[in-house]
C-alpha cells in the first residue's frame, strides 16, 4: 500500500515538474535509492514513465503528452521564457506564434504591449490576448485540433503566407541533440515552416525539458532561428552548434 501511494505521488511529482530524480525522491519520502529505483522501474514498465539517467520523466516517443499536462510541465520556466521573449517583441510588431504551451506563456506577456498585429493557429494564444484591446489579433483558419485548440492543414497553410512577420514565436515538442527542432503533427509542421519562411525574425522558445525528449518529425534546426530562449545551459556541443549557426541563446 506504502508503494502504491508513493508511485500515484511520484507520478503527480513528474507530472507537474516534467522530471524526477532518484536521489530527491529517495530524500523527499526517507527511503532508500534501491526502492525509489523498484517504484521508478514499476511505473516505467507500465508505460507511465519514462526512465532516464539518474530519474524519469513524461514518456515521449511518437505520441504527444495530452495537452493539459503539458501546461502543468515547468510553469516557472516556461513564465520566465516568457517574459525574456515577451521583452525582445516591440511594440506594433507583427508576430506569428504557433501551437504549445511556451508560446502560450509568451502570450501572456504581451498583454500590456501596445498595438501588436498577432497572427496564431492556436486558439488558446487568441483567447489570452483578446484581453489586449489594443492588438488585433487574425486566427488562421483551418482543421481544428479539439485536444489542443491547435488548427492546422493546408488551409492554414495558405492563410500564413499571405504576411511578412516581423517575429516567429516557434515552439516545438522536442529539440535533439544535433539542434534539429521535432514535432509530431505534419500538419503543424507545415504551418511552422511556412512561418518560418514568412518571417523577419524567428525566435524560438523551449523549455529543458524539450531537449529530453523526442518527436519523429523534423520542423526545422536552430540554425534556422536568430535566437532560442530556454530556462537552462545547453550542452556544450550543441552551444558550440549555436555559435556557428549565429543563433543567439538566451537563459531565462
Amino acid at each position: 500500500m506504502a508503494s502504491n501511494f508513493r508511485q500515484r505521488e511520484i507520478l503527480e511529482l513528474a507530472r507537474k515538474d516534467g522530471k524526477v530524480t532518484v536521489d530527491g525522491l529517495a530524500m523527499h519520502y526517507d527511503v532508500t535509492v534501491q526502492t525509489i529505483r523498484r517504484d521508478l522501474s514499476d511505473l516505467a514498465e507500465s508505460g507511465r514513465l519514462e526512465r532516464v539517467h539518474g530519474g524519469a520523466v513524461i514518456p515521449s516517443g511518437v505520441v504527444n503528452i495530452v495537452y493539459d499536462e503539458r501546461r502543468r510541465l515547468n510553469e516557472a520556466g516556461k513564465k520566465a521564457i516568457g517574459v525574456r521573449c515577451a521583452q525582445s517583441i516591440p511594440e506594433g510588431a507583427s508576430v506569428f506564434l504557433n501551437i504549445g504551451t511556451t508560446t502560450e506563456a509568451v502570450a501572456r506577456e504581451l498583454l500590456d504591449h501596445e498595438n501588436l498585429l498577432v497572427v496564431t493557429n492556436n486558439l488558446n494564444i487568441a483567447n489570452i490576448l483578446a484581453a489586449n484591446h489594443s492588438c488585433e489579433i487574425i486566427l488562421a483558419g483551418g482543421i481544428l485540433r479539439r485536444a489542443d485548440g491547435g488548427i492546422v492543414g493546408g488551409m492554414t497553410v495558405e492563410m500564413v503566407k499571405q504576411f511578412k512577420f516581423d517575429y516567429c514565436v516557434l515552439g516545438c515538442s522536442a529539440i535533439d541533440a544535433d539542434g534539429d527542432l521535432l514535432d509530431f503533427d505534419g500538419q503543424e509542421v507545415m504551418v511552422s515552416n511556412t512561418a518560418i519562411q514568412r518571417s523577419r525574425k524567428v525566435m524560438v522558445v523551449a523549455d529543458h525539458l524539450k531537449f529530453e525528449r523526442t518527436a519523429p518529425l523534423t520542423i526545422c534546426t536552430l540554425g534556422d532561428a536568430e535566437v532560442l530562449f530556454t530556462d537552462a545551459a545547453l550542452s556544450d556541443p550543441l552551444q558550440a552548434s549555436c555559435a556557428a549557426w549565429g543563433t543567439e541563446v538566451v537563459v531565462a
